[in-house]
């Protein structure tokens, strides 16, 4: 089976059928409206973010899947914060803070891409990623919430999201 690859960088919930996108997808035979459909219903979770899109085509049957990558941590991050880009000088410029809960959602979002096997490792992995782009974490410093995480301070609210994590 001779699969293809078409990767593309779209706004979430928002591809539509123009170039590159649409040539790209017209070439293999495909129903152009169908996959950018299949697309924006797949991105709509990411909307205001820039994600990257895989569509797999069989050349031979013209079936597709579409997969997508989820934005990267910092932007995710950043939309959040409200902030345009990460402190050059994140020890001394704060360019935003966060709930935990927040970082909670942010955590679980990511899942398929950390390494983490729990919740609590996942949120302390973003923490680490916030502290060093400049965000607080409910007015602290995030390196002080990581602390707080693994001594189980915040253990109440991780176990509110406990499902969620296992689910995603």
């Amino acid at each position: 089976m001779p699969w293809k690859v078409i990767r593309s960088k779209v706004q979430g919930g928002k591809a539509s059928p123009s170039p590159p996108l649409g040539p790209s997808i017209s070439q293999y035979g495909l129903d152009v409206n169908e996959v950018i459909n299949k697309i924006n219903e797949l991105t709509k979770k990411f909307e205001g973010l820039e994600v990257t899109v895989n569509i797999y085509v069989n050349t031979e049957t013209k079936e597709y899947r579409v997969e997508v990558k989820s934005p990267t941590t910092t932007s995710l991050l950043l939309k959040l914060a409200g902030a345009s880009s990460p402190s050059g000088d994140p020890a001394h410029q704060k360019v935003g803070d966060l709930s935990l809960e927040d970082i909670v959602k942010v955590a679980i979002m990511k899942k398929n891409d950390l390494t983490a096997k729990s919740l609590k490792a996942a949120v302390k992995t973003i923490l680490s990623s916030a502290a060093t782009i400049g965000i607080t974490v409910n007015g602290k410093e995030a390196k002080d919430v990581v602390r707080e995480v693994g001594d189980g301070m915040h253990d109440e609210l991780l176990l509110k999201y406990e499902d969620e994590w296992k689910s995603s």
